[in-house]
């Protein structure tokens, strides 16, 4: 099995899938949970823990799995043999297994088994999950600034968790997501439809969660009382539905089950507000079952008879405050104060002193006391049987249950959408298999709703699989290159989620990937530098993308020195633009004016830039994406605006303007070679690689012949 997580990449695939689950614990066998290296990563990255499982526990037999659950496809389909599944079903028989070791129950809540396929969904790896910040911040964890955070606005817990869900496995089949978006579009036009099925959403519990508690024998009266209330909303939403025309919408209402015999069922048995112990009575309701009213009224009679009693010993003894009381230990008792022992008559039984009188019982309190006592040991134990029983049918229903609550979790998240699309003006995108994405007016979904109202700067983006496949941006640091490149994958993403998204107008290709190369990650606590984490990256990027990718790209090479950086830059770019090798959707933000001279060497690559405006010797960022490049840094400008003191900045000019003056190598043309294999060879490299052997020459320690010898090596160099 290990042997099979290091091929073919496969480790890196393992770490996406956990990324995409985002699990608390992790399940392994012995190879696994003994291979370090791999078992360490996990841990690190993701802070879970791994519980060792022995290895018969996944065993590949899989008729009882077929005997016992329903093996579905994504789609829905019945799987009928899984003889070429052996994976799966030793891992799920190794889960399965873990689960009744710990619970110590059957798990009859368990009855289907979902089997997906990582092509179902478009791929996000670990880097572009956490780089996109699509469910928390790459800096603590939280929800808030991510895009889960703007899109939820969900009634129910059970819509709050499938749109996590959604987030992190968009779709790639456009019939499915326009499903989707045709059924937000209904929503967010028709804002009585919506605002009626939210007020019903709004009284809905977490059903998913109560039948969990109804499986595992831990749901008591308040809890039935919960799902009662929930079921009670079922037959108002499927009558709002039936205005609904969008067919998600329709497809919903006519699958919604009302579970009307479980909520009279419920509403019969229990008592509105019961208590939360479900072993001490007082859970079901007069006229459920006779038996338990004869017992109850036997308890009420029998406190009667005690206050008749009471009322009879005081007149016919003559004490005031004698008093009739209870406790667990004596029973019932009749009590009398110190002041007033010489009254008691010769048929009370003294039973118990106290500080300040006496306890004292007769024949006729102990006639009473077995009659009450009686009946209420009886009505206690006969209320918690029928109540398990109650709690048993109900079990049995527990497929229909989380049918329902799978159809009213869509629901809410479709009407999350639709709220989010109308109150921040997001557009309904087109979704197609053309290969294009041409975003009009983009804006970041998260960083315009942190900026006061109409304050973000929108930007158009055009890529496609022929003449703009890779844009190469350029453009001063703190500018907006990363928050533009970033909101066309979210937007992206948004739309095979099935959202709108926040532009004027949209048409989205379907992307089967997405990538990130965004910023410095160091892995120090793994022992690898930044620049090695950004090549193991990019690697990664150049192994998996397709054609049909989106691949960000954010200053690649930086990590090391300028000549490396740049030859590392200029190669990945090419080989991106490559449509034999790659030719993903890509942009690619960089610090390397001299990438922008690829327009006019490779087929499908366009140069754009961030606006700036200058004004005397300060700058403004306009966070406008204007065609064609620039070969201005302005990176002394920028340390200006982070507040670097004056002195410094005046130096950095300086030192800058004298560079400039003395820069041997002066503006590099950039030569084609091999043309006939398409190769480039970048700006007399050769001339480059000369300058930076010179830069190593001490010459205050050269001898002459030691200086004859250099010179000799740097010709044969250039030869």
């Amino acid at each position: 099995m290990l042997h099979g997580i290091n091929e073919e990449n496969n480790f890196e695939r393992l770490l996406d899938e956990i990324s995409r689950f985002t699990p608390v614990e992790i399940i392994a066998n012995d190879l696994l949970y003994k291979s370090e290296q791999e078992t360490n990563i996990i841990k690190e990255r993701f802070g879970l823990y791994i519980s060792k499982v022995e290895n018969d526990s996944f065993n590949e037999d899989y008729k009882e799995l077929q005997n016992n659950y329903e093996i579905i496809t994504t789609n829905g389909n019945k799987i009928e043999d899984l003889k070429d599944k052996l994976l799966v079903v030793a891992s799920v028989n190794g889960l399965l297994n873990y689960l009744v070791i710990t619970q110590k129950m059957k798990l009859e809540h368990i009855n289907k088994i979902e089997i997906y396929q990582t092509t179902k969904y478009m791929s996000l790896d670990l880097n572009a999950r956490r780089n996109l910040e699509i469910t928390e911040k790459m800096r603590d964890k939280s929800k808030k600034g991510t895009l889960l955070w703007v899109l939820d606005k969900t009634s129910t817990s059970m819509g709050g968790r499938l749109l996590r869900r959604w987030l992190n496995d968009p779709l790639i089949d456009v019939e499915e997501i326009n499903l989707r978006l045709d059924a937000v579009e209904e929503l967010k036009n028709s804002l009585m439809l919506r605002g009626q099925i939210i007020d019903s959403l709004k009284k809905v519990y977490d059903i998913e969660r109560l039948i969990g508690k109804i499986s595992y024998g831990n749901a008591n009266g308040r809890d039935m009382v919960s799902l009662k209330n929930s079921i009670y909303e079922l037959p108002n939403i499927k009558q709002i539905l039936k205005k609904a025309k969008s067919p998600l919408l329709v497809n919903l209402q006519e699958q919604l089950d009302e579970l009307q015999d479980i909520y009279n069922l419920i509403e019969k048995a229990i008592i509105d507000e019961p208590p939360i112990s479900v072993k001490e009575g007082g859970l079901i309701k007069k006229g459920y079952n006779e038996e338990v009213d004869e017992l109850k009224m036997a308890t009420t009679d029998g406190k009667n008879w005690l206050i008749k009693l009471e009322a009879k010993e005081k007149e016919q003894t003559g004490i005031k405050n004698l008093k009739v009381g209870f406790n667990k230990v004596f029973g019932y008792y009749i009590e009398v104060t110190k002041s007033n022992l010489n009254l008691v008559p010769e048929h009370f039984i003294r039973k118990q002193t106290l500080t300040n009188g006496e306890r004292y019982i007769t024949e006729e309190l102990k006639e009473i006391e077995d009659k009450i006592l009686g009946a209420e040991e009886k009505l206690v134990n006969l209320e918690y049987e029928l109540f398990l029983k109650i709690r048993g049918i109900m079990a049995k229903q527990i497929q229909r249950i989380q049918n329902t609550a799978i159809i009213i979790s869509k629901l809410d998240v479709i009407c999350s959408f639709a709220t989010v699309a109308g109150d921040l003006n997001y557009v309904k995108p087109q979704v197609n298999n053309l290969g294009e994405i041409n975003i009009k007016g983009g804006r970041h979904p998260v960083i315009e709703k942190m900026l006061p109202s109409g304050s973000f700067v929108e930007n158009d983006t055009y890529l496609d699989k022929q003449n703009d496949r890779l844009s190469i941006i350029t453009g001063p640091n703190m500018a907006g290159k990363s928050t533009y490149m970033r909101q066309v994958a979210l937007i992206t993403l948004m739309a095979q989620v099935g959202s709108f998204v926040p532009a004027s107008e949209a048409k989205i290709g379907v992307v089967d990937k997405i990538f990130t190369r965004v910023g410095a990650s160091d892995d120090l606590s793994m022992g690898q530098s930044t620049f090695m984490v950004e090549m193991m990256e990019v690697a990664n990027i150049l192994k998996e993308a397709t054609s049909n990718s989106l691949v960000i790209l954010d200053e690649i090479g930086r990590g090391t020195s300028t000549y490396d950086g740049l030859s590392i830059a200029w190669a990945v770019a090419g080989y991106i633009a490559d449509k034999q090798k790659c030719g993903a959707k890509t942009l690619f933000a960089t610090h390397y004016h001299e990438l922008t001279e690829l327009e006019d060497k490779l087929e499908g690559v366009k140069n754009y830039s961030i606006a700036v405006k200058e004004k005397g010797e300060d700058i403004i960022f306009l966070r406008k994406i204007v065609k064609g490049g620039t070969d201005e840094s302005y990176g002394i400008h920028v340390a200006k605006l982070a507040g670097v003191p004056t002195p410094v900045v005046k130096k950095a000019n300086e030192i800058l303007k004298s560079l400039e003056r003395t820069n041997a190598l002066g503006k590099k043309e950039i030569k084609e070679e091999n043309k006939s294999e398409g190769q480039l060879d970048m700006y007399n490299y050769k001339l480059a690689q000369l300058a930076h052997e010179i830069d190593k020459i001490n010459l205050n320690e050269l001898t002459p012949i030691d200086a004859l010898n250099a010179l000799v090596k740097l010709k044969e160099s250039i030869s």
